[in-house]
């Protein structure tokens, strides 16, 4: 799995961060969401695939 962010469509909401904190942080100025570690570990992509689906504008985008 690889992740991208869309960080122009973020509104800040933090949901990614409490729920895949190894991969997403948000900006100190604007809240934004910023992408960690592009590659998750196999054992993470449970939870990365949950914070992606949990974000309200979709801004977090998976392929495999």
């Amino acid at each position: 799995m690889r992740i991208a962010v869309e960080a122009a469509s973020c509104i800040a909401a933090g949901v990614c961060v409490g729920m895949a904190p190894d991969h997403f942080d948000q900006d100190d100025e604007d809240g934004t969401v910023v992408l960690l570690d592009p590659d998750p570990a196999p054992e993470l992509e449970p939870a990365v695939r949950t914070a992606a689906a949990a974000c309200p504008v979709r801004a977090i985008l998976l392929t495999d």
